[in-house]
């Protein structure tokens, strides 16, 4: 009868000891990358969705504006840029990579902004359904990212809390030691300037 309640109190004892593991946290970190590492999928997605509606975009303007070909060699340079560089989920714990990647995207963008100026040169452009479809896509494919981007960023916030903050502290240089913070999205150089609007 001992021996039983004995085992049924190292039983119990365990069990407290796994429930008091549990509320300490200890699953917290695990649960904070994935859930970062889902919101880098999300940003890979709606880039990826944007670089998929250049092609067309690329041939729809070169059918209107064929002496832009100097834009649209950028953008066609700009996308093979940006899609070439393999970049997964460690990435985002390579600052370097991670420059690289947004570095990559920024320059689409900035081709982008200029292939879109064109419109403005080429009324019968503008005039196209099929332009104005492309041209909404994109627009709509942009507020994607900028969300997919603050999810992202706020994800990460909370992972990188989470390995410096206590209790946490301890599971991430303990149990978790090979968790890294993750980098962050940040504004362009070129978003830090006010745009130069110019009137003729």
């Amino acid at each position: 009868m001992a021996f039983g309640f004995k085992k049924f109190a190292m039983v119990m004892l365990a069990g407290a000891a796994l429930v008091s593991a549990a509320g300490c946290g200890i699953n917290t970190i695990p649960t904070k990358e994935e859930a970062a590492k889902a919101a880098w999928a999300d940003v890979q997605g709606a880039y990826q969705r944007r670089a998929d509606l250049v092609p067309n975009l690329v041939s729809t303007v070169q059918a209107a504006a064929n002496q832009e070909q100097e834009t649209l060699q950028a953008v066609v340079e700009a996308r093979a840029s940006a899609t070439r560089p393999q970049f997964d989920a460690s990435t985002i714990t390579d600052p370097a990579k991670f420059a690289e990647f947004q570095a990559a995207q920024g320059q689409l963008s900035a081709a982008l902004g200029k292939l879109m100026v064109i419109q403005e040169q080429y009324p019968q452009l503008r005039s196209q359904e099929g332009f104005l479809q492309l041209q909404n896509e994109l627009s709509g494919t942009e507020n994607r990212i900028q969300v997919a981007r603050r999810d992202y960023n706020e994800a990460v916030r909370s992972y990188n809390t989470e390995l410096r903050t206590f209790p946490s502290v301890i599971w991430a240089n303990t149990l978790h030691s090979g968790s890294k913070p993750m980098e962050l999205f940040a504004a362009s150089a070129a978003a830090q300037e006010a745009p130069k609007v110019e009137f003729k």
